[in-house]
């Protein structure tokens, strides 16, 4: 028996990993890092989702508005009876000295070709261009501020997608009880759009018998409580600022013990937010907190808030505080999704996939271990180890990263088998080449691993390459499919390669010229 040598003790440490890490997701342990099960292999929740865009639309609209108003509200303009509707906004310059210069600040600040002026009514209106970008943006922001409040909610690898021109997929493995669905579903469906809106006090009195009809002619909604719906406020249709300043949002603990959520404004939001402040505070005037539409509270600020903080209560249990923290962490959906289809996939599906994959993985790597015993001998059984090896490691890698496992990644996982035989294939077909050639064993193992290497490396690099796109590229199961294969490569190059060489290089004094067949297979070379 050789000497150890640097390659054999990194093969020996590296098995040794994978066999430690791997024992978790092997036995299914509570404790340690495990593999995460896919949505085909453990069933889960299955949902399709359709997207309100006409509702992004108006939002938009309303956010230029505030832009206007805030804009004008420098300059002393003051602006009356603002009216909404699908593609514009318009309002009246009290004032007609001011008209033009009104106009100028708006077209500077907004593009000149969306505000037009007809005597002392301006307009805001959105090109059917913006339009579509608008509602494509609502789109792509409803995919990734799901996917974040369900990576934040603490899920794993659940699985969101655009489908087809104006629809999500929503996959998501574990999910069993009706609880936690119910759950799910509310945090995905959460608008979470904050406003801050000022109270008409003139008027808000009224506003129990108010129509909305009469309340938009004075630039007025009627919101209700969130308590108590039979109770109503008149706000001013322009928020002073909304939730695309947020900047954070927690759930904490009030001095009575009660749940409530804190947020944090960005310095734009806490600018606005002081300076309201400090105009409302002689007068006592109210600042609504809505949240989705509903008034949580309506306090009196008494003096100028800066710093950009605020709280909304509203008797939240810890659950909902935390679920509206996300929803708000995450970004408010720019239109509200609803769900059109939805079904629960059953464990017993996953189990039955498990079992059926399971046995083609048991199967081909009991073929492939026998064959390479039988055709190349020893040289096989060294493979084999190897292939062993990079089993584990890549069950281990997968299990510290947390890593989903789907029926394409346990694909991934044959395939990367396949792939880890064929190095040491094109290995031992180089060194039974140079050994019929009258080289000697030492030199022949040293040439046929330098030989076949170009080979291998280009291989597993341009494989390597594709898998990392379909990663970056692909969705749910093909990222499964990509994960394994991209671990799977770089696990052979390290066992199948370095491995199998340091292998041979601690049992090459054992290794004799007239037993060839017992260890490559070959006979009748001398």
């Amino acid at each position: 028996m050789g000497k150890l040598n640097f390659r054999v003790v990194i093969f020996a440490l590296a098995f040794l990993f994978g066999v430690v890490f791997s024992i978790p997701s092997l036995v299914q342990s509570d404790s340690g890092k495990k593999i995460t099960l896919g949505l085909d292999l453990q069933g889960g929740l299955h949902m399709l989702l359709g997207i309100k865009t006409q509702e992004a639309i108006e939002s938009y609209i309303k956010s230029l508005a505030s832009t206007a108003k805030f804009e004008l509200d420098k300059k002393d303009i003051v602006i009356d009876n603002i009216q909404f509707n699908k593609k514009s906004v318009s309002f009246e310059v009290l004032d007609e000295d001011e008209v033009q210069n009104a106009l100028k600040i708006l077209q500077d600040t907004l593009k000149s070709d969306k505000v037009t002026a007809n005597k002392n009514v301006i307009t805001i209106t959105l090109p059917d261009t913006e339009i579509e970008k608008v509602t494509q943006k609502a789109i792509t922001q409803a995919v990734e501020t799901i996917r974040n409040r369900l990576n934040q909610f603490g899920l794993a690898e659940p699985t969101v997608a655009k489908q087809g021109k104006d629809k999500i997929l929503v996959e998501i493995p574990g999910i069993k009880s009706e609880e936690d669905k119910n759950r799910i579903k509310k945090l995905i469906a959460k608008t979470a759009h904050l406003q801050l809106m000022a109270v008409d006090e003139d008027r808000t009195s009224r506003a129990a018998t108010m129509s909305p009809q009469e309340a938009k002619k004075y630039g007025d909604i009627i919101l209700s409580d969130v308590k108590n719906p039979n109770e109503k406020y008149l706000l001013r249709a322009i928020p002073i600022l909304d939730g695309s300043m947020l900047t954070d949002a927690k759930s904490v603990y009030d001095k009575n013990g009660q749940p409530m959520i804190t947020f944090e404004l960005n310095g734009e939001g806490a600018k606005i937010f002081a300076k309201f402040t400090e105009k409302a505070a002689p007068t006592r005037a109210r600042l609504a907190i809505v949240l989705d539409n509903k008034v949580y509270s309506a306090p009196h600020i008494n003096e100028r808030i800066g710093g950009g903080r605020g709280q909304i209560t509203g008797g939240f249990t810890i659950n909902e505080a935390n679920d509206i923290a996300i929803a708000l962490r995450s970004g408010a959906l720019l239109a509200p999704v609803f769900v059109m289809e939805e079904r629960s996939i059953g464990p017993s599906l996953g189990k039955d996939s498990i079992i059926a994959s399971s046995i083609a993985l048991i199967s081909g790597f009991a073929l492939v271990f026998l064959f390479m015993i039988i055709y190349y001998g020893m040289a096989g059984f060294i493979a084999d180890i190897a292939l062993v090896a990079n089993l584990f490691l890549i069950i281990a890698i997968m299990s510290l990263f947390g890593a989903t496992l789907t029926l394409p990644g346990m694909a991934g996982i044959v395939l990367t088998v396949g792939m880890a035989v064929d190095a040491n294939v094109i290995i031992n077909e180089r060194i039974r080449e140079l050994l019929k050639e009258g080289k000697s064993v030492a030199k022949a193992i040293e040439d046929g691993y330098s030989n076949a290497f170009t080979a291998i490396w280009d291989a597993n690099v341009t494989t390597l390459i594709a898998s990392t796109l379909l990663f970056f590229y692909g969705t749910g199961a093909i990222k499964g499919f990509a994960v394994t294969m991209t671990i799977g490569i770089l696990a052979s190059m390290l066992t199948a390669i370095l491995g199998t060489h340091g292998i041979y290089q601690m049992l090459l004094p054992k290794i004799k010229k007239d037993k060839l067949g017992f260890w490559f297979g070959i006979k009748g070379v001398k």
